[in-house]
């Protein structure tokens, strides 16, 4: 979040530049993500680079798989 923050695209810093938003939450204004799930994502990654996934969608689905087997 810390790079997103950092982003001219971050809607907070947007706003400061005279930007008008109807949305409440804080968002990406290229993908339109809102950023506290987007950055919670292990398989998301930024549109224009600055931040890549931890896992693949393969991975994701993987330790998804095994946390719900675990917890049966």
């Amino acid at each position: 979040m810390d790079i997103c923050k950092s982003c001219p695209l971050y809607s907070e810093n947007r706003k400061t530049n005279g930007w008008k938003t109807i949305r409440p939450d804080v968002h990406c204004t290229d993908c339109g993500c809102t950023l506290s799930a987007k950055t919670a994502c292990l398989s998301c990654e930024c549109p224009k680079g600055l931040w890549v996934s931890e896992l693949t969608s393969e991975e994701y689905e993987e330790v998804r798989n095994e946390i719900e087997d675990n917890g049966k």
